[in-house]
């Protein structure tokens, strides 16, 4: 069992989405299993970069706050970026290149392989960390990275 979910941007945005769709409800009822099983959700700053910088630009004030209330709800559930990240970060991005397996545009700031830096440098052993996604193939390369909906605990 994965003790730590690190929440990529597609799950992150449903979680703090302040209209109750479908899908919405399916992630907040996904991640109260998750809490109930003892799992700790993680969200990486590169992810709350991601996420906050659109509702910034979209002057989405409510989205701002959830996405706030959300990442401050339990200690230790934002992690910061550390250099350490950074230089894992920078490697990892070389050798996705080197070997023909890039997981964005050369010039893009690749927030895949930020992530990614920011799991593997957590300080957890990797079978107790997973990344909930919408899109796990870029991440999986680099670390256990799954569907959200396929993360059962």
């Amino acid at each position: 069992m994965s003790q730590f979910i690190f929440l990529d941007s597609g799950p992150l945005g449903l979680l703090t989405h302040p209209q109750r769709s479908v899908e919405v409800i399916a992630v907040t009822r996904w991640l109260s299993r998750c809490l109930l099983s003892g799992a700790r959700p993680i969200v990486p700053a590169i992810v709350y970069y991601e996420i906050k910088r659109e509702l910034l630009r979209a002057r989405k004030t409510f989205g701002i706050g959830r996405l706030d209330a959300f990442v401050n709800a339990a200690p230790g559930r934002y992690l910061s970026l550390s250099d350490q990240a950074l230089h894992l970060a920078a490697e990892l991005w070389a050798q996705s290149r080197q070997e023909g397996r890039p997981t964005a545009e050369p010039k893009a700031l690749d927030i895949d392989v930020l992530l990614a830096a920011q799991a593997l440098s957590f300080g957890a052993a990797p079978s107790d960390i997973v990344v909930a996604t919408t899109n796990p193939k870029h991440l999986a390369q680099f670390i256990t990275a799954r569907h959200w909906e396929e993360i059962l605990l």
